[in-house]
């Protein structure tokens, strides 16, 4: 338990993480990354992180802090916190890592991991990409991919929906 929170054993720090990673490489496997709030879990993310989990033997998420969905969304963002929004993602079976950032940009983070794919839904082309990242994923020889969008579901119309309630 975190203060009256469970526990999130799929949780790590980036450090933990990056001897996680060296073990998976060391045994062949390999990782897919994607990064993103994940503020109210909608089934848009769940079909993406299903998709995103056959691109590699394991998918891990990189999650956006609180301060970096602020600095993204706006300052009534996120709804739940980062422990909310990394617990519900860990309940999901295709998600198996999940760790928390608070910069803009995960440019460190990607070189840390060097994962083999970097994933994205469908609503991202390499134009709207940060190009920092990009470059980063570039530099690593991560294989970049965009995985089809489910249409119809966001997390700022449901938002809204409930705020017209």
């Amino acid at each position: 338990m975190i203060g009256n929170f469970p526990s999130n054993p799929k949780l790590l720090s980036l450090e933990k993480a990056s001897r996680n990673r060296e073990k998976l490489k060391s045994e062949g496997r390999s990782l897919a990354l994607t990064n993103g709030c994940f503020d109210l879990i909608h089934p848009g993310h769940m079909y993406f992180l299903s998709e995103a989990a056959k691109q590699a033997d394991e998918l891990w998420v990189a999650l956006n802090g609180d301060q970096s969905v602020k600095a993204l969304k706006g300052p009534k963002r996120p709804i739940q916190n980062e422990l909310e929004r990394a617990y519900a993602l860990a309940s999901l079976e295709s998600v198996k890592c999940i760790f928390i950032f608070n910069t803009e940009r995960l440019t460190e983070e990607i070189e840390t991991l060097r994962p083999d794919v970097y994933v994205k839904a469908g609503d991202y082309d390499p134009e709207k990409q940060n190009q920092e990242e990009r470059q980063a994923l570039i530099n690593v020889g991560t294989d970049i991919r965009f995985l089809p969008f489910l249409k119809g579901f966001s997390t700022t119309d449901a938002i809204a929906k409930i705020r017209s309630l």
